[in-house]
């Protein structure tokens, strides 16, 4: 019988991102580190992205990582976790994220507001 030992971490989170209709990156912050460069974070991010922008379910597992997803107008809205994460822990993230940014932007969340208000951004997701 093998054993899976895993290691620990402190983050529960391993990404948050944004991606616009178009599948590009408009934020991302990465908690975990499992893509150390942006050209593995961008396939990562587009991967995920195309296998999610046209379904409506809000939970997947893809790459060994749960992810959790929300669509906006001309925003999705993706926080990661790992595979033996609490799906409803990362929606609660997710929820969180989405108010916050909806109260902060006046219930305005799409991509122009989104971009005029990055330092907010940042902010609510740090």
């Amino acid at each position: 019988m093998e054993v899976l030992v895993l290691e620990p971490t402190l983050y529960t989170v391993k990404a948050i991102f944004i991606i616009d209709n178009d599948g590009e990156r408009i934020l991302a912050k990465y908690y975990d580190n499992p893509y150390p460069s942006v050209k593995e974070q961008n396939a990562f991010e587009k991967n995920i992205f195309n296998k999610t922008h046209r379904t409506d379910r809000a939970i997947a597992l893809l790459e060994g990582l749960t992810v959790v997803y929300k669509s906006n107008i001309d925003l999705y809205f993706y926080v990661i976790g790992s595979s033996h994460e609490n799906e409803l822990m990362l929606v609660a993230v997710l929820n969180c994220l989405f108010d916050s940014l909806s109260q902060m932007l006046r219930k305005n969340v799409e991509k122009r507001t989104l971009l005029e208000n990055m330092e907010a951004v940042f902010l609510a997701i740090d």
